[in-house]
Parts: structure tokens; sequence; C-alpha cells
């Protein structure tokens, strides 16, 4: 017996390996999916967030305001 691979367990590997890069493929494509919704949920969580700062910043305005007219 030869321990050269023959030429079916060659076609073999070559199968095991398109499957996984198709397999990769794959998985690349949902984690690249995932991270174009995860920046935008980032982003909308950015814009609340800074509404939300601009909103508190104009009620301690109105606070101190209303403090110094009493």
């Amino acid at each position: 017996m030869s321990a050269e691979p023959t030429l079916e367990t060659l076609a073999l590997c070559i199968d095991e390996l398109i499957q996984l890069c198709q397999q990769l493929a794959e998985e690349n494509h949902q984690l690249h999916e995932q991270q174009i919704k995860l920046t935008f949920e980032r982003d909308t969580l950015i814009a609340k967030n800074a509404l939300a700062s601009t909103r508190i910043e104009a009620m301690i305005a109105r606070l101190k305001l209303m403090e110094t007219d009493t």
C-alpha cells in the first residue's frame, strides 16, 4: 500500500474544504448583517441619549431660573 493519498481521498478533502468555505462565507454574511443592525441600533441610541441630555439640561436651566425667581 502506498502512503500517498489517492485521487479519491484528495477529492474528498477538496469537497470538505469547499463545504467549509461555503459555511464560512455564510457565517461572514450573517455577521456582516448583524454588524449593520448593531451599528444602526448604536447610532439610534446615541441620538436618543443626546436628545435626553439636551432635555435634562433644559430642565436644569428652568429649575435654576425658577429658583432665582423665588
